[in-house]
């Protein structure tokens, strides 16, 4: 039991710190080992690729919705660093009940698709199956991208190993936001970086990234691209990279209710990638799935994602094993000290919803998070990962 109390909590402990401590002291041993954000960036060099032309690229935004905001991020693509003949915008509205496909052909999207609605990634589908470009790029609707950020990312392809690149966002909070998600998000980027420049990023994000035009034929694209692009592109032999140059912002949902209710349907989509990968609805070439996974990689994928995954779990067994060690006087003074400050983790959480404190709050939101991972697997089990999607409460 003890073993089991210690064994939990280690684990836990390796998947939110530990692993990213090591990959910043063995920097020096990783795939790049140079200081990417000194490099000079931007144009020229952010316009060049591999054989030294400037790729046309096609930027795919999927829409349902968003007719308050879509003209904005189409107006800010086409203001983007990069030649107007070889910059295609595509809008793929999914069923839009509002004006979206109206104001975003106004602000000079080239391409607007009125679909039946199917899901983002079907929308998503539909674009790229108009598209032009050499370079894939896809856009959230209410993202706003930094004028360099389409040449910063696309830079990233000079490289002729990377299949895969996203960008950094930052979120922008409302004055009041109870939702802890920005500090989260920001050590998360800091992990990414780091494993990008171990191996590849081991999730990416949808609101900024981008892909070779001639690997997309070759992925399974019907699901969450943020978790199952990138170890895909790792699979053919090629890199998936963190470009944080590469910057745009999105307003971060206030409350933490309303995070809650996002993630735990971004889980249920999750879980459908982690638990069924191949195409058949197996384990073949999914996150489960090791084989054909460089060593270093599969490491990264085990220390971020199959631990991360298996947080709630991790926690339940930590507390069970060191509730019994203490009821039948077997407990330790190490053990009694790790259950207390297990316990008071949660009372931490339980406090910040009456005490807006921002320690608190930091306790509620990694709480209320890890419990999302649990009902997203519980979501998925009952009905499956749903296709439509709803933008996110407070964010347009």
């Amino acid at each position: 039991m003890r073993l089991l109390h210690l064994t939990s909590l280690a684990l836990l402990a390796w998947t939110h710190a530990g692993w990213g401590l090591l990959l910043r002291a063995l920097r020096p041993l990783g795939r790049v080992a140079d200081d990417r954000e000194s490099r000079p960036a931007g144009p020229p060099t952010g316009l060049r690729v591999a054989d030294g032309t400037v790729p046309r690229v096609s930027v795919v935004v999927a829409a349902y919705a968003e007719q308050d905001v879509i003209a904005a991020t189409v107006a800010a693509l086409r203001a983007q660093e990069w030649p107007a003949e070889l910059l295609e915008i595509l809008v793929a509205c999914d069923g839009s009940p509002d004006a979206t496909a109206e104001r975003a052909r106004a602000a000079g999207a080239d391409v607007v698709l009125e679909l039946e609605r199917g899901g983002k990634h079907a929308a998503q589908a539909a674009a790229v199956a108009r598209a032009r470009g050499e370079i894939l790029v896809f856009s959230d609707a209410n993202t706003r991208w930094a004028p360099d950020a389409l040449a910063e990312l696309v830079a990233a392809f000079e490289d002729p190993d990377v299949g895969y690149a996203c960008g950094r966002v930052a979120f922008v909070a409302a004055d009041g936001a109870t939702n802890q998600e920005g500090a989260y998000w920001r050590l998360e980027m800091a992990l990414r970086r780091r494993e990008s420049d171990w191996w590849s990023v081991t999730a990416g994000n949808g609101a900024i990234y981008a892909l070779r035009a001639d690997v997309w034929p070759r992925l399974r694209t019907e699901r969450g691209h943020d978790l199952s692009l990138p170890h895909q592109v790792v699979r053919l032999g090629l890199l998936a990279v963190d470009r944080p140059t590469a910057r745009a912002t999105e307003p971060l949902v206030p409350t933490l209710e309303g995070e809650s209710a996002r993630k735990r349907r971004m889980m249920a989509q999750a879980w459908r990638i982690v638990l069924r990968g191949g195409r058949d609805g197996g384990l073949g070439g999914g996150i489960l799935d090791p084989r054909g996974l460089p060593p270093r990689y599969l490491a990264a994928i085990v220390s971020h994602r199959w631990l991360r995954y298996a947080s709630p779990l991790l926690h339940l067994l930590a507390l069970a094993a060191g509730a019994l060690l203490l009821v039948r006087g077997r407990a330790t003074r190490i053990d009694r000290l790790l259950l207390a400050a297990h316990l008071a983790l949660g009372a931490g959480a339980a406090a910040g919803t009456v005490v807006p404190s921002r320690p608190l709050l930091l306790c509620r939101y990694y709480v209320s998070m890890t419990a999302t991972i649990a009902l997203g697997l519980a979501d998925f089990l009952r009905a499956g990962a749903p296709a439509g999607w709803e933008p996110a409460e407070g964010t347009r």
